[in-house]
């Protein structure tokens, strides 16, 4: 279909989409505390995902099954950390702090493979870049000490903001893995991801039942799951996949500076939550971190294609 092909193929609207519903993740984390357990919540997400991928994707999947099977170990690990990891640690986070401070700290990503790409790929990081980095550091730390020296000192960090730090390095860690993805079609690759992270939340779930701590999904619980499992879980994830394989994980993981703008707007509107002056500050930060990084990179890539 040409709509869908000319959609498939604008990697500024995909990514812009994704970090939307990434953002509503942020709220539905905070809107399912008491409607269903963690654990519950990642493995009906992907199971959920797995059954629609059976359906969408499997003759794709058919087809590409050679060129995937070389490398299902790197897969497993990707859907186990950056999927079914990533997600336990958000929903765990969301019991212990807020949908901004979740948000905030999520925009820190883009910081985070920046850093991983220098250590891993030996990509090469200005003074630029690492003044943006030093920025974006200082607004984690502004959220997590909540704006207070004293908290700082006293190393009193928020356990929901330690927690959502850890995710966001694991899903740092699975956007630069995604730059040596199989050179398979998006759709086969993210249904093996989400057949992977369906069967790794398994064990999670045993785990929270054997701790007597499960709660199985209220009518909310289960509109919230259902929300999470179709934006946040599935339609983002194509999308981002998309966008990395047009523009690569460093610039698409700027995108991810959108998620504590978003975030903090729909905590505001929909949880009616308090948006605190360091909150303000951590922003600032964050996001004025990014776009020098970026907008010197930007400069620079300008600068070579006109030579």
């Amino acid at each position: 279909m040409p709509f869908f092909s000319s959609f498939y193929s604008r990697p500024m609207l995909l990514l812009v989409l994704t970090t939307l519903m990434w953002s509503g993740n942020a709220v539905a984390g905070q809107l399912v505390v008491g409607h269903a357990s963690p654990m519950v919540v990642v493995f009906l997400r992907w199971a959920i995902v797995a059954g629609l991928m059976s359906l969408i994707a499997w003759k794709e999947l058919k087809a590409c099954w050679g060129e995937i099977r070389p490398h299902l170990v790197s897969i497993a690990l990707m859907a186990a950390f950056g999927f079914s990891g990533f997600n336990g640690l958000f929903y765990l986070a969301a019991h212990n702090t807020t949908a901004v401070n979740m948000g905030i700290l999520q925009g820190s990503i883009p910081m985070m493979v920046v850093i991983g790409a220098y250590f891993l790929f030996g990509a090469r990081v200005t003074l630029i870049q690492f003044t943006g980095i030093i920025l974006t550091l200082i607004g984690v730390i502004v959220v997590a000490s909540q704006g207070s020296l004293d908290v700082l000192l006293s190393l009193q960090i928020n356990p929901g903001d330690a927690l959502m730090l850890v995710a966001s390095i694991l899903y740092a860690g699975y956007t630069i893995a995604l730059r040596n993805r199989p050179k398979v079609p998006a759709l086969a690759f993210f249904a093996v991801m989400a057949f992977v992270a369906s069967l790794v939340s398994f064990p999670m779930l045993a785990i929270e039942y054997a701790h007597g701590s499960i709660i199985w999904p209220s009518m909310q619980g289960w509109l919230v799951v259902l929300y999470i499992s179709l934006c946040p879980s599935f339609l983002s994830q194509i999308f981002y996949i998309r966008g990395v394989e047009l523009i690569g994980p460093s610039r698409a993981g700027v995108f991810v500076n959108l998620v504590p703008v978003f975030a903090a707007v729909m905590a505001i509107v929909v949880l009616g939550e308090h948006f605190g002056l360091y909150h303000g500050v951590a922003l600032v930060l964050v996001l004025g971190g990014i776009w020098i990084a970026e907008r010197f990179a930007w400069e620079k890539q300008q600068r070579k294609v006109k030579a």
